[in-house]
């Protein structure tokens, strides 16, 4: 359970038991202990190296009399909230199974933020590449629109030109080789 699991086992086993008394089913996602509601994500648990924490994947929805949650990555995260424990002292039975209540609640209502659409990228520089390189626009042309963008925006995130430079220079051979910017870890 995550990388800092193991120091907080008592505390995590805790959470699970008081989960464990809701309609939710365990599963595990990227390594860590998460509970669906009708293979929703509503809930999950895990150990930081400071904090423990429950985390409610639409806790932006959640009423939050308590003041309990808080957004871990502002302007990132929309919809992720996050309940953070320092101590097993701190753990409350009956506040966690009401969080947990409403948010199964909002599961079932089918509450959900819709993912914004992603701002179109243009590269100057790749699209001059293309043009002296047909072969290039061709093979670019290929990918899905999800790998184009990928490319693009590694381009273009680079402040400066030389680096947005350097990134086309290493790009064009996966281009040209029908190799996505992410493929060796999909």
């Amino acid at each position: 359970m995550w990388k800092y699991g193991g120091q907080w086992e008592e505390e995590l086993v805790r959470l699970k038991t008081i989960i464990d008394k809701t309609e939710l089913t365990e599963t595990t996602k990227w390594g860590g202990t998460v509970y669906v509601y009708d293979k929703r994500n509503v809930v999950g648990i895990g150990g930081f190296k400071e904090y423990f924490a429950l985390w409610f994947f639409n806790g932006v929805f959640l009423k939050d009399e308590k003041k309990k949650l808080i957004n871990a990555q502002e302007d990132r995260t929309k919809s992720l909230r996050q309940w953070r424990f320092a101590s097993i002292e701190e753990i409350d039975e009956a506040a966690i199974l009401e969080y947990i209540k409403e948010a199964i609640e909002n599961e079932k209502q089918g509450k959900v933020i819709k993912p914004s659409k992603k701002e179109t990228i243009v590269s100057e520089l790749l699209n001059a590449e293309m043009d002296k390189n047909p072969a290039l626009a061709a093979a670019f042309q290929k990918f899905s629109p999800y790998k184009q963008y990928e490319f693009l925006e590694y381009i273009e995130s680079a402040k400066q030109e030389k680096t947005k430079i350097s990134r086309i220079e290493k790009v064009i051979p996966m281009i040209l080789e029908n190799i996505g910017l992410n493929d060796k870890y999909r």
